[in-house]
């Protein structure tokens, strides 16, 4: 006879398929808001660490030409950045912020190109979140923090 031996795991196995089916659910709608981003917007800037990487990746690749892992890389260079003084890490700092302002200046030509591309935040209703969920519990009891 084949199948489960206990009611137990039999009981268990729908809560498997459900918690699958919950996670497929989860997954399409996390794809269908990444199709709303629109890709004529310009990307968002590299921050200094990121910055310190690029530079950081050709040297060690020199140094190291056999290492081909990008773990083994990416945990020397953050290794490297930790150890490194806040007056060493100012030249990538001061990249990043250059890299900043031409983004938000790239940001607003596109807002006024194309609106504000969707970015607009939903308005609030004018009950806060409090005042909203007070009558819904069952005891009566005013639920706000």
């Amino acid at each position: 006879m084949r199948g489960p031996k206990t009611a137990a795991i039999a009981h268990k196995k729908p809560d498997v398929e459900i918690l699958k089916k919950s996670k497929a659910g989860a997954t399409k709608t996390k794809k269908e808001k990444a199709s709303k981003k629109n890709s004529d917007a310009p990307k968002r800037p590299a921050s200094a660490f990121f910055v310190f990487m690029e530079e950081f990746r050709k040297s060690y690749k020199e140094n190291y030409p056999d290492v081909k892992s990008v773990a083994v890389v990416g945990k020397a260079g953050g290794e490297k950045w930790k150890s490194m003084s806040d007056a060493d890490k100012a030249p990538y700092v001061e990249k990043a912020s250059k890299r900043k302002a031409e983004y938000e200046k790239a940001l607003e030509a596109y807002k006024k190109l194309h609106g504000n591309g969707g970015d607009e935040k939903p308005e609030e209703s004018e009950k806060s979140g409090s005042e909203v969920h007070e009558g819904s519990g069952d005891s009566g009891e005013n639920n706000s923090y």
